[in-house]
């Protein structure tokens, strides 16, 4: 629906599905909301996105974060949760299984 592939474009039906998908634990829409937020100034939104995504494993999210933390948007101490969240996450998908 973002783009209007295959479909007519429409915003709300975007919206709708990717919070249905990050309510989900889908990570890269929880990624995109917080993009979207960003986009529409919903600062405090936006950064609160990128935690969660940040906590299930996004990578972009913790690049986002990394960069507001500099411009003063991300406090330090969140910042370290959500590091040491993203870890966790990265850390319990690995396998034996998979590194091979």
């Amino acid at each position: 629906y973002r783009d209007g592939h295959d479909v007519e474009k429409d915003e709300g039906k975007e919206m709708y599905h990717l919070e249905l998908a990050a309510i989900g634990g889908h990570p890269e829409a929880r990624y995109n909301l917080g993009c979207h937020e960003w986009n529409n100034d919903n600062i405090e939104r936006a950064v609160k996105h990128w935690i969660i995504a940040a906590n299930q494993g996004s990578d972009d999210s913790i690049k986002h974060l990394m960069e507001n933390f500099k411009d003063g948007y991300v406090s330090k101490g969140d910042l370290a949760a959500a590091l040491r969240a993203h870890q966790a996450a990265v850390d319990a998908t690995k396998s034996p299984q998979r590194e091979a």
